[in-house]
């Protein structure tokens, strides 16, 4: 049950980071998952753990990581808005 919740917050904190940034995340949902795992990794590692924890993600480091990831991901890309 514990990797479904997980799975489930990375998506969402994912897909939110989309909206944030105004762009579309590749492959849909598969896409936010993994932009919620490694912006979760990132955004932990650079700014520490600090905010709530839900399914083992410090939310807002996560969220500012998926972010970063998604407008480094564009600009890398040269995805437009979608």
């Amino acid at each position: 049950m514990s990797l479904i919740w997980s799975l489930i917050v990375g998506g969402v904190l994912g897909a939110i980071a989309g909206m944030i940034v105004g762009r579309d995340v590749p492959f849909g949902i598969v896409g936010n998952i993994v932009a919620g795992f490694i912006g979760s990794w990132l955004g932990t590692s650079l700014l520490g753990e600090w905010g709530w924890n839900v399914g083992g993600f410090y939310v807002f480091p996560a969220l500012i990581g998926a972010v970063v990831l998604i407008l480094i991901f564009s600009l890398i890309s040269g995805r437009r808005k979608g």
